[in-house]
């Protein structure tokens, strides 16, 4: 759908886009590791921990944005950490005690009903209010109007040197295709299409 891309053009235009924009895609770091992913931690904190520690993608963050794609794919027990971190507005690492001051903004993006995991009790009520100050829901591929218009600009992308053109027969079967995965999806078709 877009959702980074959308997410770095709403940090590009904040009175923050001189600073770090972070994307976390909480659906991709084991469970295991993704609380020193964010929170960062201390040397030797934990088995395989480096000797010079890790600052956080939080902490890499601040001044600027902090991106949480697949929010809803977060383990309960981080979220009640992440929620403290959103009220306190600091961060304390790993094997710390020591609280670091954090100030950054916060887009959080996922592909599941988060009202529906909180009545199934699968994410924190109390955290989905703090998040859920403007809810946008981006359209998927096949919904778009200006699916005519991407594809070109893609292939543009794909071949700087010629103008490559769909034919119509091809254009309208791509705009009936569900596009499963979306952008990508199509990015990589008209790619091969090129090659």
């Amino acid at each position: 759908v877009g959702k980074e891309v959308f997410a770095k053009q709403i940090h590009a235009q904040s009175s923050r886009s001189a600073q770090a924009f972070v994307a976390v895609n909480c659906a991709a770091i084991p469970e295991h590791l993704i609380e020193a992913e964010l929170f960062g931690y201390v040397g030797g904190a934990f088995t395989g921990a480096s000797k010079q520690g890790a600052i956080g993608r939080i902490r890499e963050a601040d001044g600027g944005t902090l991106f949480l794609d697949e929010i809803g794919d977060m383990p309960l027990g981080l979220q009640t950490r992440l929620l403290r971190v959103l009220q306190e507005r600091s961060v304390v690492p790993v094997g710390s005690g020591v609280a670091q001051a954090v100030d950054f903004r916060l887009i959080c993006a996922s592909h599941q009903n988060l009202r529906e995991k909180v009545k199934q009790a699968a994410f924190r009520e109390d955290l989905f209010y703090r998040i859920n100050g403007l809810q946008l829901q981006l359209p998927a591929l096949r919904q778009r109007r200006d699916f005519v218009e991407l594809c070109q600009r893609i292939l543009s992308e794909f071949s700087t040197d010629t103008d490559i053109m769909l034919a119509p027969e091809v254009l309208r079967a791509m705009q009936t295709y569900t596009w499963p995965g979306n952008v990508r999806q199509l990015r990589h078709c008209l790619r091969t299409a090129t090659a």
